[in-house]
């Protein structure tokens, strides 16, 4: 059966002290971290291995970076040189960038010689010990620890542990599934008992978090002032709103994701990206569907799970009939929720009929429509014919 890697996450109590500990590591951590982007901007170009010597040399300088973790040290400098050399090979992806005291989160993680668990703790270097939640036991030792800080506050310990990889129920090979995504529905499938409807978690709590704004507009201070307790604590439950709302949104992702990937061999995703809804009128809608952690979680799950997983970009799949693959004249319009093919008459719901499309293309070995062979305009002559 063979084992995995995964990640087990898990809350952390850590007190004053401890808390304080962790806030200086991570000042220590950011530092080198600036330093480094420092470095590449002036041409120097650095790899990890010319900045562990820059670490050894700088911390044999420092006593302030001396008291600190050379463990917790030494990953954020490997984390830097990973992202740094990402960012030449992965298409899009950004040089790393300097990290703020006042809006970078917290970030710092241990290899197995840098922490330990005893009694139910977590001891890190300096003698720093943090209660653990321990919501569930871990498979077998960890190999590495991630701890962060969310914007609540709140800190949590990622363990990265080798478990057995878990069985997935057996399906048919010609079980698959179209997944088109959308605002009115968030996914519509090929099989209507597979659609995700909208839930409009953010909707319903628009009036708590309307009410937490205006007590944020009220008790904000002018430019250049610290901002008050009262401030701070009406930014805390504004975020409270929006955590809330995101983890159920995670949740209903999850349990769906689970449910399509155990029926399905072949997964045939509409390759969505719905960056550009942010600047449209449907920016609040789309937010509140959550697309993004929809799809990954399931192309996530169905990859783990061993499916097939075909990712079909979305141009022109909703101008396609299923039926014969024609193609509309014009695009359709938002309003316009059903679909009409003008060359043998098919009609189906806009969404599903794009589900269709999506799922015919991946059948067919290709990643989006222009690949596979469509209907034209008929002749001058009459009747039509495939291109």
């Amino acid at each position: 059966m063979g084992t995995e890697v995964v990640r087990y996450k898990y809350r952390l109590r850590p007190g004053a002290l401890a808390e304080r500990a962790l806030i200086e590591e991570w000042h220590r951590c950011r530092f080198l971290w600036n330093e480094a982007v420092h470095q590449q901007k002036t041409g120097r170009k650095p790899n990890f291995t010319k900045l562990g010597t820059m670490l050894t040399e700088t911390r044999a300088r420092s006593s302030w970076l001396w008291e600190g973790s050379q463990v917790a040290q030494q990953q954020m400098l490997r984390t830097y040189a990973q992202a740094l050399d990402a960012s030449f090979t992965v298409k899009g992806r950004g040089r790393p960038r300097y990290k703020a005291r006042k809006k970078a989160l917290p970030s710092l993680e241990y290899t197995r010689r840098g922490f330990r668990i005893r009694d139910e703790q977590l001891v890190l270097p300096k003698g720093v010990t943090i209660p653990v939640v321990w919501s569930r036991d871990l498979p077998s030792e960890p190999s590495s620890v991630r701890i962060t800080r969310d914007s609540l506050g709140h800190w949590w310990a990622s363990f990265v542990v080798t478990r057995e990889r878990q069985l997935i129920p057996a399906v048919e090979e010609d079980s698959r599934v179209g997944i088109d995504w959308g605002v009115t529905q968030t996914a519509t499938a090929t099989d209507e008992q597979f659609d995700l409807p909208h839930a409009e978690y953010r909707k319903r709590c628009s009036a708590e978090l309307a009410k937490s704004q205006k007590r944020m507009a009220r008790r904000r201070r002018g430019k250049g002032q610290a901002p008050s307790k009262g401030y701070q604590r009406a930014r805390k439950q504004a975020a409270k709103v929006h955590k809330k709302a995101a983890r159920q949104n995670r949740h209903d992702g999850r349990a769906w994701a689970k449910r399509v990937v155990d029926e399905h061999q072949l997964l045939a995703v509409e390759d969505f990206k719905p960056k550009f809804l942010a600047k449209s009128n449907m920016a609040r809608k789309a937010a509140d569907a959550a697309v993004a952690t929809m799809k990954r979680e399931l192309v996530e799950r169905g990859r783990r799970a061993g499916r097939k997983v075909v990712l079909v970009r979305p141009a022109y799949t909703t101008m396609t009939c299923s039926g014969c693959f024609a193609r509309a004249k014009q695009p359709l319009e938002l309003a316009e929720r059903v679909f009409r093919c003008w060359a043998c008459g098919h009609t189906a719901c806009r969404d599903r009929n794009a589900a269709r499309v999506i799922l015919a293309v991946a059948e067919r070995g290709h990643t989006g429509v222009d690949d596979v062979g469509h209907w034209g305009p008929p002749p001058s002559g009459g009747g039509s014919g495939a291109v």
